[in-house]
């Protein structure tokens, strides 16, 4: 009988040990995942700020953010969650980004414009006054100067935009 007793007292020890155990390595996993996603939200928070004020910052951080989320998807999954939105960019973010860029290219646009026209008509007047080819080839050196910078400015507002749009889908 007291060796029953005993076995019996042994597994219960045994069982309370394995419980407590597993309780305390339940918790360290706990302790790891909130660790892993706070090290996400601090890494890609400034991503998620610096995308607002230049949509470029988010065409720089987007590769990174998907290979994390390949890496860690329940990690972002709670993020996600608990911000109720995609992280670090959610397409609501990526359309706001596209509206900006965009918004922005046709502010250049009209001043880009708007410059040059007042360069061209400076030039124009200094040409009608002197009638040198010198006046003439500084109106044709604003004309082309005007398209050459227009036309980088162009190439560069395409490729963003299409990578924005890429980063939609």
């Amino acid at each position: 009988m007291i060796v029953l007793l005993a076995a019996a007292i042994v597994a219960g020890s045994i069982i309370w040990s394995a419980r407590a155990i597993a309780a305390e390595l339940s918790a360290t996993r706990a302790d790891l995942a909130r660790s892993r996603a706070l090290t996400i939200l601090s890494t890609f928070a400034p991503a998620a700020a610096a995308a607002q004020h230049d949509p470029r910052a988010l065409l720089q951080w987007h590769p990174l953010a998907r290979a994390a989320r390949s890496l860690f998807p329940e990690d972002f999954a709670a993020i996600d969650r608990a911000l109720g939105a995609a992280f670090p960019y959610a397409p609501e973010q990526v359309e706001a980004a596209h509206a900006q860029w965009t918004a922005e290219w046709l502010a250049w646009e009209r001043a880009h414009d708007a410059e040059y026209k007042r360069r061209a008509a400076e030039a124009e007047r200094q040409h009608e006054a002197a009638g040198s080819a010198a006046t003439r080839a500084a109106l044709d050196s604003i004309e082309r100067e005007k398209l050459d910078l227009y036309q980088r400015r162009y190439a560069e507002y395409v490729r963003v935009a299409k990578a924005l749009q890429s980063v939609q889908k």
